[in-house]
């Protein structure tokens, strides 16, 4: 649940409108139960008084023997009526008396069963706690004696005496009928609950058409920035994105407006750096001809043969400038491929060429990428290490935060200082500036810059017994099986024995 809070905005936005939602009607429900309660407890009363008052009245109209009958037939569920001939002026006792004849079933009809008892029988009362008065609160209703009720304040004009028995909304009412014995009546009534299956089904239906709504809504704010996100991130990979659509809300469409522009004034910045690359060695050509030209004809054999080399040397940075123009302005497409095979085929070429390398079996690995350009970044990591290091051990991996290809050798190692200066153009660790020993010094360069614009980096480190290259890459998005495929071992000049045995990798 943690994990898909913050991993989509739709949750958070549901879960927030349904808290929102919660917190509403927890607040309503408390109000409404307050208002709702006091006035269901003023009806209990009002209708309590009226049948009291009605049962009193009839009482005083018919002759005292169907007195018992008339009391039974009066009760119901929750009421209960009985005559006393004097006041029951203990307000403790009538109340645990009230309380009892409420428990017992309600008794049957004269008329019914032939033998009618007593309408002033009592009824064994409930056993009263001991302790009880004194451990309630002054405040409690339980210990409030009788209250007088005006004759305005009821159907009957007379007066009346009234009391709450502190439990369940109970009451009691006394009041003296003509003859000069008094009617009790008592009274509990259990309040409806507000939470029925009625209202939690209303609001399921209500939370469920909200959640709906407030998806609708996140989807339309979320789907403007997940294409944001596409973009950027094919982007930062070099891809050619095509323009985000500038419609929607002012703000989405602000946004996108942005990002198109950023992205414009990046290729027209990669252009024209490409473009100036390339016109200052095409620029460069003429000269060195010249230059050369005019060199045949010196006459000194030794001073000739220098200023040539030199010559040689220049013409040589001057086309890997352009080499490198080129790489930067070819535009290579995006596709998907298999990265194992990729790997695996660039091995085995070198293989057949002579060159030391081995590599270690790999899962395929769909991955998308712009494969010459990565091919050719891997391809000057491992002519480096085995020009420098004797071999070249390559391995592949695939985990959820990233794709790494790792080039081991044997070599002296690169001294910490350099790990970054080797990366800059035409800086080479081999001082003797011999093109077939050292190289031009553009191959690093070549290499991170293709794989910074696949939105990954490399990085050298000092294995202690040799130099490890790692080319870190974002993850995959399209595995394609979990088993390595075989590849037939081709070989030239050189045992692949040596397979997996690699350095460990730190």
């Amino acid at each position: 649940m943690i994990g898909l809070w913050n991993r989509s905005l739709t949750a958070r936005f549901v879960a927030i409108m349904l808290l929102a939602l919660a917190v509403s009607q927890g607040i309503s429900f408390v109000l409404f139960m307050d208002e709702r309660g006091q006035a269901l407890i003023k009806a209990a009363k009002t209708e309590f008084l009226s049948r009291s008052a009605s049962v009193a009245q009839l009482l005083e109209a018919t002759p005292a023997t169907l007195h018992p009958d008339v009391l039974r037939a009066s009760g119901t569920s929750y009421t209960r009526f009985w005559v006393t001939p004097d006041f029951p002026s203990d307000a403790v006792a009538w109340r645990d008396q009230a309380k009892a004849r409420l428990a017992a079933p309600l008794p049957a009809v004269a008329s019914l069963t032939g033998t009618p008892q007593p309408a002033t029988a009592e009824v064994s009362p409930v056993s009263h706690p001991v302790g009880a008065a004194a451990a309630s609160s002054p405040d409690d209703p339980a210990l409030k004696p009788w209250t007088e009720m005006p004759a305005h304040a009821w159907p009957l004009s007379r007066p009346a005496k009234f009391l709450y028995l502190g439990q369940d909304n109970g009451m009691g009412l006394a009041v003296q009928l003509k003859d000069g014995s008094w009617l009790s009546s008592a009274a509990i009534k259990k309040m409806p609950s507000l939470w029925t299956t009625q209202s939690a089904m209303s609001l399921a239906v209500t939370a469920f058409i909200l959640s709906i709504c407030a998806a609708f809504i996140a989807r339309g704010m979320t789907g403007p920035m997940r294409r944001l996100a596409v973009a950027a991130e094919g982007l930062g990979r070099g891809e050619s994105v095509e323009p985000l659509p500038e419609r929607g809300p002012e703000d989405i469409r602000q946004t996108a407006v942005a990002f198109n522009l950023m992205q414009a004034r990046l290729q027209r910045f990669v252009e024209d750096r490409t473009r100036m690359l390339a016109a200052i060695g095409h620029d460069l050509r003429t000269p060195i001809t010249s230059m050369r030209l005019r060199t045949e004809f010196v006459t000194d054999d030794e001073t000739r043969e220098k200023m040539l080399a030199t010559l040689d040397e220049l013409r040589a940075l001057t086309e890997a400038t352009l080499a490198f123009s080129r790489e930067q302005a070819a535009g290579e497409p995006t596709r998907s491929v298999d990265l194992a095979a990729l790997v695996g085929s660039l091995c085995d070429d070198l293989v057949e060429l002579g060159f030391n390398v081995s590599c270690v079996e790999a899962p395929k690995i769909g991955y998308r990428c712009r494969p010459d350009g990565l091919k050719r970044a891997l391809r000057n990591l491992v002519e480096n290490a085995v020009r420098y290091g004797q071999c070249a051990r390559v391995s592949l991996s695939s985990g959820p935060e990233a794709v790494e290809i790792v080039i081991e050798d044997d070599g002296p190692g690169i001294p910490e200082a350099e790990m970054e200066r080797v990366f800059e153009p035409f800086v080479r660790m081999e001082s003797s500036r011999n093109r077939e020993t050292g190289g031009i010094g553009l191959g690093l360069s070549i290499a991170r810059d293709v794989v910074r614009r696949h939105g990954g980096d490399i990085v050298l480190t000092n294995t202690g017994s040799g130099l490890r290259a790692t080319i870190t890459l974002p993850p995959a998005e399209m595995p394609i099986e979990s088993q390595p495929t075989p590849r037939p071992a081709r070989r030239s000049g050189f045992t692949r024995a040596a397979i997996g045995k690699r350095s460990p990798v730190t």
